[in-house]
């Protein structure tokens, strides 16, 4: 089991800038995910502050009148990729479940207007996609900051918002708060965020123990959030490569600050099908009390096999 800091773990998985570390190209329409996804209120909470969002995305094309021969023609091209997304909202009354559902709705609009869609991602694609996505973050911070301040009832709200976005073997995670995203691979869970909060911030400073930051009265106070008073905000974004049957679970604080890593490695290693495993999950956070909202969604990855001629050697 290991977090971003862990050096060894951020090399096996990090994605490296060379192109003969690039895995073989592969047709991200055959490509199988096996998703799920669960939310709830918990047994403390009135409301659902939390909002998340599963998706397909890509380009397709399906011939539907032409007079050329069809057997020159394929008979539907398309590219997909898979994005999920966890936001965990804060703030009086109301505020939270409005912060976290505006949140999803721009990131969805903004990506709508400018994404590339359908197109194999090279090192420079890679990086150009992180700093539109840098983009996005920022104008939803912003947004969220200006609605809160023409209307009263809003103020101060603001969001966590992790996103996972997957087209072939690459993988981006884009993140800010304390929800959480971590890779399930070979039988190990691998924590990928880091959380944005004062007690992590106190541990990494050797001002607490590493293991105290999970159990300390400020491990819900937020150092970095979208929206809230505006200010600065620091996007946290990573590529990564995935491999054949890898799982990616996204997931709301309602989650870890109920159940640990290692019983979440357990549930995944003993339920191979993705809802009953976010179901799972979800039942051992009520049972544990439930405190807050609870939201899980979670992707087992399956990959075609690679042609011959991709794989060979030059």
């Amino acid at each position: 089991m290991s977090n971003p800091s862990n050096e060894d773990t951020a090399v096996h998985l990090r994605a490296n800038a060379g192109p003969e570390d690039r895995p073989p190209l592969c047709l991200a329409a055959m490509v199988e995910a096996d998703i799920g996804a669960l939310t709830h209120v918990g047994k403390v909470r009135k409301n659902n502050e939390d909002h998340y969002l599963v998706a397909r995305l890509g380009r397709s094309l399906e011939p539907l009148m032409t007079n050329v021969p069809a057997d020159a023609l394929p008979a539907r091209l398309a590219e997909y990729g898979y994005s999920m997304i966890v936001a965990d909202g804060m703030g009086g009354a109301a505020a939270g479940e409005v912060a976290s559902r505006m949140a999803v709705s721009l990131l969805v609009h903004l990506v709508a207007d400018t994404a590339k869609w359908g197109r194999r991602i090279d090192n420079h694609e890679a990086q150009a996609l992180m700093e539109r996505v840098i983009g996005y973050y920022s104008t939803i911070h912003s947004t969220l900051a200006r609605q809160a301040e023409v209307e009263p009832d809003l103020s101060g709200m603001g969001t966590t918002l992790t996103v996972a976005y997957s087209f072939c073997a690459d993988l981006f995670i884009a993140h800010v708060g304390d929800s959480r995203a971590y890779l399930f691979r070979e039988g190990h869970i691998h924590r990928l965020t880091r959380d944005h909060t004062l007690a992590q911030q106190m541990a990494e400073r050797g001002q607490i123990p590493p293991e105290a930051a999970a159990r300390h009265r400020y491990r819900n106070v937020l150092t970095n959030v979208i929206g809230g008073r505006g200010g600065h905000l620091e996007t946290e974004i990573q590529h990564f490569r995935l491999a054949d049957r890898d799982r990616l679970l996204l997931c709301s604080d309602g989650l870890t600050d109920m159940v640990d890593d290692g019983t979440i490695e357990g549930v995944l290693r003993r339920i191979e099908g993705s809802q009953a495993a976010c179901q799972e999950l979800v039942d051992l956070a009520l049972e544990a009390g439930g405190k807050d909202n609870i939201t899980v969604t979670l992707a087992r990855y399956s990959f075609p096999p690679q042609p011959q001629e991709a794989t060979s050697g030059e």
